[in-house]
């Protein structure tokens, strides 16, 4: 589907004074220049070497430099001028070998520093008796000589004779070849009326070819390289036999030798890639280019086309194949002809006029052609008197790619015949076409308008103008209007070069020439007067000129060498804000929010939007009104959303996750983009096409038509593509609610309705797999925005169902089924419309039970039914099922037997509805049977809340529950019960059973029952109850609540100062002392509990401050060693010892500490920890980590934190943790207790405990900012390493001992908050501030 696009042709043309021709040229790779050299001729027998170069101010012209020059006289008999055979040039040498037919090799060796110094010329050597053709080696090691005596010599680069073999007729021995007839017709299965034809032997060919000589065999000798240099083909007449062609390999052995070929000629060409050879077969009718393989055998053929108004022209041809394979060359005597391959069909690409025409007198040779080596669409074509440079991209040549005008059109050359194809109406496979075109001659380059309404072929002798025409979305095919021509004569077909074509208006037209210099011409199809070709600009830098994509914008974009745009219009041109930063081959022009987007593609693969680069490894483009899009050599196809050129958004290679990224087959290059289709057409490196529909195009077209509110269109797109019908509401929810009716009205399918209420879901696509992907809609999205909608399907049922109920009948089936799709489903909402049909269509309430049937579980349905207590849909339902009749008509026979209530308590009962069924017996008025099946089971709050307003009947079940909680265990809330009741016994019982929290409502229940008429407690009763609590709350640390009880409930003042002492509220210990006036306490039992808390406190500060002295520079030691050596550190021994000198300087630089691959043969980073060295992971034959119990063992490890593991330091970390906060924790009791010294007399002691607290919580403050300020240095990075590996899901997630070796180093390395540590502040009586 790609054409070849001219974008630079240079011309160099011999003074008129030169007497002598070109006689052979070659390219010099490095420095892109052409070698030629001129004579010799039987007038003067000198041979002249010349550099041409392309000029940077006029690149359509050569400048000529001379190298050297030498005499070459005649060596032979009859006198005549020695000829140049070959023609090389050596780029890393700068040696250009020279060999001549009369046997001489010449040797020019140029000097590199100075240019302008005479070339140093040596003749190396003689070959007689002469050279019939010469050929060097791809890699240019080998030079291989076919003499005039029948011998190929194989020499060196330094011309040492390798081998030589003579070619004799002895080697057509080996040309016994067998074909079996593969790809013939006998061969093809042709069906079973096949069996009554005469069959023959396929193996055996209708004609047996003799090799007979073509009749215009020159008899010259041609030899080829295949492209990696490893065999070599001679093409030579066997005088007397056949013109045969022998295989060699490398050292000079005989490889093979080809079958006979009626009318094969001299030349051959070996394709590069190495698996066809080209020759060609001159028969009576035709000339065929015929393939052979490397075996002799022939592989195929096609017809050459000979140009009617020159038949003479092919009287003598030649073969090049191009670098990469692609284009094969044939050379005719005054034109080249350029082919290529796809789907087995040859097409004629370009034919360049570059000999002489056929009206003039004189000799007429073939032009020498060579192909550039490096570039490979660039070739050289020399005639006597002229060289021409032309270099082509392969490009296609597509329509506009715009809604609506995106038909998908694309135009194929194929010599005088113009292959159209819109794919949108017909997806026709090459080298088929919807509609072929013919054209008067060989066509050039193809362009569409903006619009799509037309299409211009620019051909050797005019552009032929073609309506393109729709009949609703179909593109008919092309008719011709008109065709311009430019009036030459025939001599100036072959002076004047046509370049290039583009539409500069809906019927205006630009033409890039090449005619005394570039320039463009234009010509208006729908002028009245004038109509003739207009030269509007001269411009020697023009290398392309593009249409825009759009039609909002007039002209024509003419690109120079250098990169420069400019819009070129009418008479004027205007040079454009857009640059490129070099010449890009491939380039197109869009207008987004009225700024300019160019996009270009260099030859190496850079796609560039004005001078920002965006990919290096883009293979093809195309832009629509919406997208970029363009594959990759990674073999992806790419979205990017159209924007200004800083905010385009080039996606990442994750077709898994992106919409903006899909995988393609191997190879594929864009051909065009449909996205009214919601596609895009690739073709693959065979020629066949593939027309896939990419998620962004589908998804980006379903967002438009919902916002155009074509439901119809959507949700059929929605459903053809796979995608999830959520998205027609959640793109836009406030439309769609507003415009139900408008969404039933398109989709109008009652099965497509169900299908759209059957997918709902609450999740909202469009934040989750259908998240819009335009950067400029990121932006503005919060991340925090839910990805959830709840309620969202009851919404959407709901508008529908308002709006379906208007047309009951028409509209039951959805009616049910937006019923049953609720979330849950409205089961009984659905079983109650069919009931109202059972009253009303008997016929129409079978079907609807059917169908809800079919939508939920019949038995839930049944359940459903019997709970609306409608025995009669109950029984329907039933008959739906496959239940036995035996099972439900009895009961449903029962049913009909009990009066209302009973039925319906007896049917919650049996659908698990115990309140219903309770309310119903309460309604029945039957007190023992409700309050036994309150108590079976266990509604007791429910049978309280209906019977709160009959107190009798509540107190019965209040003790019924307080019974049942007490035998729960739930002592509290039965104390609450009995105490509401009255039963402060039993509530005494549960309060003191319930524990130390509830010590009041247990000492206000004791005391109400000490003044109880009935069961009075006595006053050691109480007192035993007070001492119990007491104890029970001195243990849970409840000083100050045990010191109330023994104050106020058992009168021991002493046992409530040493509670509060405990607590250190000595505070409230010394106003008890004075309250009660006992000063004897004072010593006795305040001082006592102040120095014992004083003890405590000194010996726990003394041991924190001890822990922090030994734990903190640790910690700092481990991470360290972690740092310096964390190969040595995680994994034991440094394998790489001292080798290198340095601590840290052996160790390579990219130890992870996470694994990175499920299995492993190598120790890992956990081996030293885990169990043996010796055989690890579940590769190991002997040790197994993924088991719990291993997992179980390695925990234990990790919560010791035994010194020398790897889980030390995590163990001290947190245990610096636990001793700060625990000493934040303990300065409110310090504080006390110094303020308490200092009240008793003390204040040394209340000194010393300050200044001690003081160093620990300075030392708790330096710990803190050791260990935690600095966390993560030398370890973040591997910590976030480990966390993404292991700690999100996707990663390598380690199992067993390893599991919790990698959960420890994750939670090491990770970001931890500090501990907070506060002041503390000294007494200022002690002189603290």
């Amino acid at each position: 589907m790609r054409n070849l696009r001219n974008i630079g042709q240079s011309i160099f043309a011999l003074p008129p004074s030169s007497a002598t021709p070109i006689t052979a040229s070659c390219w010099d790779v490095a420095r892109d220049e052409l070698v030629v050299a001129y004579g010799p001729t039987a007038d003067e027998a000198r041979i002249e070497l010349v550099r041409l170069s392309r000029d940077g101010s006029s690149p359509s012209y050569l400048n000529a430099r001379t190298v050297a020059s030498w005499d070459a006289p005649s060596v032979k008999e009859n006198g005549d001028a020695d000829a140049i055979l070959s023609l090389h040039h050596s780029s890393d040498t700068l040696t250009t070998c020279v060999i001549m037919a009369g046997g001489d090799i010449v040797t020019v060796r140029e000097d590199d520093d100075d240019h302008s110094a005479e070339a140093h010329v040596e003749i190396v050597g003689t070959l007689s008796p002469s050279i019939v053709a010469a050929r060097w080696s791809p890699d240019e090691e080998l030079l291989v000589v076919a003499t005039g005596d029948a011998k190929v010599v194989f020499m060196s680069r330094s011309f040492d004779v390798i081998i030589e073999t003579v070619l004799t007729e002895d080697d057509l021995k080996m040309s016994k070849h067998v074909s079996v007839g593969w790809g013939k017709k006998e061969t093809q299965f042709q069906g079973k009326g096949a069996k009554a034809k005469a069959l023959r032997d396929p193996t055996i060919p209708e004609k047996v070819d003799e090799g007979r000589p073509s009749p215009y065999d020159d008899g010259r000798c041609t030899i080829s390289w295949r492209g990696d240099g490893a065999y070599v083909a001679v093409n030579l007449l066997q005088e007397g036999v056949r013109r045969v062609i022998r295989v060699y390999n490398r050292d000079g052995e005989l490889d093979s030798v080809t079958e006979p070929v009626d009318g094969l000629e001299g030349s051959l060409s070996w394709r590069p890639s190495g698996n066809l050879m080209a020759g060609i077969q001159r028969l009576s009718d035709r000339v065929d280019v015929v393939f052979f393989e490397r075996n002799g055998l022939r592989h195929g053929q096609f017809t050459l086309r000979v140009p009617e108004n020159a038949p003479g022209a092919a009287n003598s041809l030649a073969l090049e194949w191009n670098s990469d394979s692609t284009v094969l060359a044939v050379i005719f005597k005054d034109r080249v002809q350029l082919w290529t391959t796809g789907n087995y069909h040859w097409y004629l690409k370009q034919e360049i006029l570059c000999g002489q025409s056929p009206g003039e007198q004189g000799p007429s040779q073939l032009p020498l052609f060579s192909w550039h080596a490096e570039k490979p669409l660039l070739f050289a074509a020399s005639t006597a008197e002229k060289v021409l440079l032309n270099e082509y991209v392969s490009t296609v040549a597509r329509g506009p790619a715009t809604p609506p005008h995106d038909h998908g059109a694309v135009a194929v050359i194929d010599g005088q015949t113009i292959k159209f194809t819109p794919f949108r109406t017909a997806n026709v496979p090459p080298p088929y076409a919807f509609s072929e075109l013919d054209l008067s001659s060989p066509a050039i380059d193809v362009a569409f308008s903006q619009d799509g309404s037309s299409m211009a072929v620019l051909h050797q002798v005019g552009v032929s103008f073609f309506a393109l025409e729709a009949k609703g979305p179909r593109l008919l095919p092309p008719r011709l209007i008109e065709t311009a021509l430019f009036g030459l004569e025939e001599f100036q077909l072959y002076e004047e070069s046509l370049l290039q074509i583009a539409f500069s208006g809906p019927t205006e037209v630009q033409v890039l020439q090449m005619a005394g210099g570039l320039g463009l011409i234009t010509y208006d199809f729908a002028a009245q007067e004038n109509k003739q070709w207009t030269r509007t600009l001269n411009s020697e830098t023009i290398a392309a000129i593009s249409s825009f994509e759009e039609g909002s914008v007039d002209g024509v974009v003419a690109q120079d060498r250098f990169g420069k745009l400019t819009r070129i219009f009418g008479e004027g041109s205007i040079s454009l804000d857009a640059k490129f930063p070099t010449f890009l081959p491939w380039s197109s022009f869009v207008t987004h929010n009225e700024q300019l987007l160019a996009f270009g593609l260099s030859r190496n693969g850079h796609l560039y939007a004005n001078s920002r680069q965006l990919v290096k490894n883009c293979t093809s483009f195309a832009v629509t009104n919406s997208h970029l899009i363009f594959t990759t050599s990674n073999h992806l196809v790419k979205f990017v959303h159209l924007a200004s050129v800083d905010e385009l958004d080039v996606p990442a290679d994750d077709p898994e996750n992106d919409e903006r990224c899909r995988s393609i087959e191997r190879g594929g290059r864009l051909v065009t983009a449909m996205p009214t289709k919601m596609s895009i057409v690739l073709q693959m490196p065979r020629g066949n096409l593939e027309t896939i529909f990419p998620r962004a195009m589908v998804l980006a077209g379903i967002r438009q038509l919902v916002e155009q509110k074509d439901y119809g269109s959507a949700f059929a797109t929605c459903r053809t593509q796979r995608v999830d019908m959520n998205i027609l509401y959640d793109h836009r929810p406030e439309q769609f609610l507003a415009n139900v009716d408008l969404f039933l009205d398109q989709i109008r399918d009652a099965a497509n309705i169900d299908l759209f209420l059957s997918t709902l879901k609450d999740e909202d696509v469009s934040q989750t797999m259908y998240r819009d992907t335009k950067s400029t809609t990121i932006a503005t999205q919060s991340d925090d925005k839910p990805s959830t909608k709840p309620g969202k399907i009851n919404t959407i049922c709901d508008a529908v169902l308002q709006k379906l109920r208007t047309k009951k009948n028409a509209n039951l089936q959805n009616i049910i089924t937006a019923n049953v799709c609720k979330n849950p489903p409205a089961l009984d909402d659905g079983l109650l419309v069919v009931a109202e049909l059972m009253q009303e269509d008997e016929s129409l309430a079978e079907r609807a039970v059917e169908h809800i049937c079919f939508l939920a579980d019949v038995n839930t349905l049944y359940d459903h039914a019997l709970g609306l207590y409608n025995l009669d849909l109950t029984l329907l339902v039933a008959q739906q099922s496959q239940r036995d009749p035996r099972e439900y008509l009895p009961f449903i026979q029962e049913l009909h037997k009990m009066s209302v209530l009973r039925r319906q308590f007896t049917i919650d009962d049996k659908l698990g509805k115990r309140e219903k069924a309770l309310d119903h017996l309460k309604a029945m008025g039957d007190f023992e049977e409700t309050s036994a099946y309150a108590v079976k089971h266990k509604l007791y709050q429910h049978a309280l809340k209906i019977y709160r307003l009959e107190p009798e009947h509540l107190r019965t079940l209040t003790d019924l529950y307080a019974a049942y909680l007490r035998s729960t265990s739930q002592f509290r809330e039965a104390g609450l019960a009995y105490e509401s009741l009255g039963n402060f016994a039993d509530a005494t019982d549960c309060y003191l059973k319930a524990g130390a929290s509830c010590w009041r409502e247990c000492l206000y229940v004791a005391q109400q029952q000490q003044s109880s008429p009935s069961n009075p407690l006595s006053t050691d009763q109480f007192q035993e109850i007070a001492s119990t609590l007491a104890e029970a709350l001195r243990e849970a640390k409840e000083y100050a609540a045990a010191a109330t009880i023994h104050a106020e409930y058992l009168d021991n003042i002493e046992s409530a100062i040493a509670c509060l002492c405990k607590g250190y509220l000595f505070a409230d210990a010394l106003r008890l002392v004075t309250r009660h006036n006992l000063p004897q306490l004072l010593e006795n039992g305040v001082d006592v509990g102040l120095t014992e808390a004083y003890s405590s406190s000194t010996e726990f500060l003394a041991d924190c401050k001890a822990q922090l002295k030994a734990q903190v520079p640790r910690i700092a030691e481990l991470r360290k060693k972690a740092k310096e050596d964390p190969l040595g550190f995680y994994e034991g021994e440094n394998p790489f010892g001292n080798r290198f000198g340095g601590s840290g300087a052996d160790i390579p630089d990219d130890v992870s500490i996470a694994a990175s691959s499920r299995m492993s043969t190598n120790a890992s980073l956990f081996t030293r920890y885990t169990g043996k060295g010796g055989s690890v992971g579940t590769v190991g034959s002997n040790v197994s980590r993924a088991t719990s119990k291993n997992r179980k063992r390695e925990e234990k490890k990790r919560a010791r934190g035994r010194k020398g593991t790897v889980y030390e330091e995590e163990y001290l970390v947190n245990s610096v943790r636990r001793l700060v906060e625990r000493v934040e924790a303990t300065k409110g009791e310090v504080e006390r207790l110094v303020f308490g010294l200092v009240r008793r007399g003390m204040p040394e002691r209340a000194r010393a405990i300050e200044e001690l607290m003081e160093s620990v919580v300075e030392g708790c403050r330096v710990a803190v900012g050791e260990v935690w300020g600095e966390q993560n240095v030398g370890g973040q990075d591997e910590g976030r390493e480990g966390e993404e590996q292991g700690g999100d899901g996707y990663g390598y997630r380690a199992t067993g001992g390893d599991g919790v070796l990698q959960d420890s180093l994750v939670a090491t390395r990770a970001k931890q908050t500090p501990p907070v540590m506060g002041g503390f502040g000294r007494l200022a009586l002690l002189g603290g501030r």
